[in-house]
């Protein structure tokens, strides 16, 4: 359930109780608890009812807490499938992480299109041009009320990824532009053949 819920779009109450194994009234109550907290909020379309995390905040508990929790044992070739996908490539929220969002920051702050300030990272003029290019709305993410670029510790790679406003706005455009599809279950993102080519454009190390 952490997994869909943490894939960053809605999911129905059916599909997190399945995912969770437990009966659907048994998931029903669980996700109404957690929405009377203000952990998740819910949206109604027709029959059904789709679950959400309710803020990044929340879903930057949530990722502290995988980092702590003891990993699901991998009792099938298509758990280690699975897991090796989402290693690889997830949305954490609404930002890339996985082997290449560690990847995307290290070559950017190689490239000095990020340069580190405290605990936050500032765009340089070269990396506002490349990430514009792209496609990037960096105006929409300096005017959230989030942070604009902050480091975020992966959870698989146990280093920083990029997370913020800036980190969800390249995701987006990433998205738009096909260069990965979601998995069909959790947060997997699968890198397309364009994707490859638009990661090597922007310096990323894809091995």
């Amino acid at each position: 359930m952490l997994d869909l819920l943490l894939a960053g779009y809605p999911r129905s109450a059916g599909e997190l109780a399945r995912s969770a194994g437990v009966a659907p009234s048994t998931g029903s109550g669980h996700l109404a608890a957690l929405e009377r907290a203000g952990l998740v909020h819910s949206v109604s379309k027709g029959r059904h009812r789709y679950y959400s995390i309710a803020g990044t905040e929340v879903a930057a508990a949530l990722e502290s807490l995988a980092r702590i929790c003891p990993p699901t044992p991998v009792r099938s070739l298509r758990q280690s499938l699975a897991a090796r996908e989402l290693r690889f490539a997830r949305t954490c929220y609404d930002h890339l992480a996985g082997t290449l969002g560690v990847a995307a920051l290290d070559a950017w702050l190689s490239l000095r299109w990020l340069r580190v300030s405290g605990l936050t990272y500032n765009l340089a003029p070269e990396g506002q041009r490349q990430l514009g290019d792209l496609g990037v709305d960096i105006e929409r993410a300096r005017s959230s009320r989030r942070a604009f670029a902050r480091p975020c510790l992966d959870w698989t790679e146990h280093r920083y990824h990029l997370a913020g406003a800036l980190g969800a706005e390249i995701t987006r455009a990433m998205l738009s532009r096909r260069w990965f599809r979601r998995a069909r279950v959790g947060r997997g993102l699968l890198l397309t053949s364009a994707g490859r080519d638009g990661l090597s454009s922007l310096g990323i190390q894809q091995a």
